[in-house]
């Protein structure tokens, strides 16, 4: 890869970075959580209410661990190993990274 190429994938990089710690700020209600009381809700809303607390934080989940991922990738870019193969240390097809940049193997090594 080139150092355009790489710069333009720095950039992807941190945008989705940057997308990701603002829905992380936008969603903390979601996962707090559930009040169970009585007179307020129904035991159907309730479930729910608990049930979209759990998918809220699942996501969160996920969120987190994208973010460790993209911080993963501007580490590697920064060191010079960016765009190789974490096992055979071969050059990862730049459309695999052009579809995810935080890929760490090559398609055979994928497998």
């Amino acid at each position: 890869m080139d150092e355009e190429e790489i710069s333009e994938i720095r950039q992807k990089l941190l945008r989705l970075r940057s997308e990701l710690q603002a829905l992380e700020e936008t969603s903390k209600e979601a996962s707090e959580p559930v009040e169970l009381d009585q007179t307020r809700l129904g035991r159907v809303s309730r479930v729910d209410a608990i049930q979209a607390q759990q998918m809220a934080q699942e996501s969160t989940r996920r969120r987190q661990h994208q973010l460790l991922e993209i911080e993963a990738a501007l580490c590697r870019i920064d060191s010079g190993d960016y765009g190789y193969c974490a096992t055979c240390e071969e050059e990862i097809d730049p459309r695999r990274l052009s579809a995810d940049p935080t890929n760490t193997h090559c398609i055979n090594c994928a497998d």
